[in-house]
């Protein structure tokens, strides 16, 4: 059997600190070879070729300044090579022959599109959610990722299918009342939603700041069916709270016409009299009165 080399683990490039220099007294030095050899030229105060050599030096000084505004870094390579990241603010210099790549560090918002999924139970869903996302390491959002932009959107709508998978839309008869679902777990779901991304942006150098889910419900497919399920429970349970009341106010009925002696009830009136009071409270329609006008055994 061939044997199968193990490949070391891969180096994983991380963020720098680069120390720029101030790019005002840069600018003063720049101004004053241009100047210095233009004057010297004009009035022949030293050798044309020295004149001449005083302006390149001050142009050539130029290509090493750049601007970074709050919350803004750059990256510096010096022939390939990666030197650093910059992050000071305000008008910088550093080597004319490094090169820069700028990269914002402000958070930004990804607003996921609804996304059709199944959930725990292999309902199909639609599930939407809202990022906010930045970038913490510049090394490795530019060095290992390709384009971190896509990464991030790609990544998270990975995360929100896989949740999704983890969790039921709603509790069923056959799901325990203290599970977690996505429409009663919203705080879980969400805090559940985060750790994920933070875990598959770590290699981007990208961290979540906040993530939370803004679009929710069953798939058009199924919306109907289980909008009548979900009218079928309320009705139950509303029915059964409707129960519980009238047997309560039937029962207070009884006790109070025995305590007060107002009438004698065998037992087979009582039953009538029961059956007479449940079908009035428990009736969804508005119901006939019927006097009686004889005796209580007629």
């Amino acid at each position: 059997m061939q044997e199968q080399t193990l490949q070391p683990p891969r180096s994983i490039r991380k963020e720098q600190p680069y120390r720029s220099f101030s790019g005002y007294g840069i600018v003063a030095v720049v101004l004053l070879l241009i100047v210095l050899g233009t004057w010297a030229m004009v009035q022949r105060l030293m050798p044309l070729p020295m004149s001449i050599l005083l302006i390149v030096v001050g142009i050539a000084l130029l290509p090493g300044l750049y601007m970074l505004r709050p919350n803004e870094g750059i990256i510096l390579t010096l022939f390939g090579q990666y030197q650093g990241t910059d992050r000071s603010e305000g008008l910088r210099w550093t080597n004319p022959f490094q090169a820069g790549q700028k990269i914002s560090l402000r958070a930004r918002n990804l607003n996921t599109p609804p996304l059709k999924v199944n959930d725990k139970r292999g309902n199909p869903v639609e599930i939407g959610a809202a990022v906010v996302w930045q970038v913490y390491d510049t090394a490795q959002a530019v060095f290992e990722i390709d384009d971190y932009n896509k990464f991030v959107a790609i990544q998270a709508e990975t995360a929100i299918r896989h949740l999704a998978s983890l969790y039921a839309y709603d509790s069923g008869d056959d799901l325990q009342s203290d599970e977690v679902t996505l429409r009663a777990g919203l705080e879980v779901v969400a805090d559940a939603l985060k750790a994920e991304l933070n875990q598959r942006f770590a290699s981007a150098g990208v961290e979540v700041l906040d993530a939370k889910l803004t679009h929710l419900a069953y798939a058009p497919e199924i919306a109907q069916v289980m909008l009548r399920r979900q009218q079928a429970v309320a009705i139950v349970s509303a029915r059964h709270q409707i129960v519980a009341g009238a047997v309560g106010m039937v029962e207070a009925a009884l006790k109070g016409l025995s305590e007060r002696n107002l009438v004698v009830l065998d037992d087979e009136r009582k039953a009538s009299m029961v059956s007479n009071l449940l079908v009035v409270l428990c009736s969804d329609r508005e119901t006939q009165p019927v006097v009686n006008t004889g005796t209580l055994y007629t």
